[in-house]
């Protein structure tokens, strides 16, 4: 009877893979709803285009980590598919975008996008062994989730200041929590400090989001802009909402 529910470290390790391919995934759906408005109304409106730039180039170096560091597919894989995403997204920028944001953006694209990519395979693959390849990926890898994981920061204060979880959408909160935390055991079993510390991080935030859930979830809460606010953090994967609001072109 208990051998058969007996786990050995690498299957816990490939359940925790799996697990964290999923929650991924759904934060990588997230701006969905936001990118369905933009189609309809033929419009990206005041929305930022940087953020799918930034998350592109992310998924971009997890893909690499992934495929250079052994035993990792699982990490190349979700992250491809938040790649495919991300190109979809910055796709509609290009073609819904007012003039001036998608000359931006189509710079900003072009060099982030493609030309530092490109840069970093080709300088790693003809210059560096395997485990400086992987060193190297890991560092872009951490530096580019970090970035990310410090946009929180901004919306809790924001919480804190207005007593309200109105600028938090409780679903997104809760899967980025979900996906942190299994992320980081993956990476405490898997040994993996490159996964480990932004994801590690993004738990101990989602942690703080959850906190703030529960102190301040049933005060009352002010309705002005809430649809345009709670779209906005969708759209931005938790992005502050200064950096969203813009003047139009």
């Amino acid at each position: 009877m208990a051998t058969l529910f007996s786990f050995s470290k690498s299957d816990i390790i490939l359940t925790l893979g799996v697990l964290g391919n999923i929650t991924t995934g759904l934060v990588y759906l997230a701006p969905v709803k936001t990118f369905w408005r933009i189609v309809v109304n033929k419009s990206t409106e005041e929305f930022e285009s940087m953020p799918y730039i930034c998350k592109l180039i992310n998924a971009y170096c997890w893909v690499y980590y992934g495929i250079l560091k052994p035993n990792s597919i699982l990490v190349a894989t979700v992250n491809g598919f938040g790649a495919v995403c991300e190109i979809i997204f910055v796709l509609l920028f290009l073609l819904f975008a007012p003039p001036r944001m998608k000359f931006i953006t189509a710079i900003l694209a072009g060099v982030l996008d493609v030309g530092f990519p490109a840069a970093v395979v080709i300088i790693t693959q003809l210059f560096l062994k395997r485990e400086a390849q992987i060193d190297v990926a890991g560092f872009f890898c951490v530096f580019f989730s970090m970035a990310a994981y410090g946009s929180p920061l901004s919306a809790m204060k924001t919480v804190i200041t207005t007593k309200s979880v109105e600028f938090m959408p409780f679903l997104l909160s809760f899967f980025l929590f979900i996906n942190g935390g299994v992320w980081t055991l993956y990476a405490i079993l898997a040994k993996d400090w490159f996964i480990g510390l932004p994801n590690g991080t993004g738990f101990g935030l989602g942690t703080a989001q959850m906190i703030l859930y529960a102190i301040y979830y049933k005060r009352p809460q002010p309705q002005k802009h809430s649809d345009s606010l709670e779209d906005g953090w969708e759209n931005e994967c938790l992005i502050s909402e200064s950096d969203r609001i813009t003047p139009k072109d």
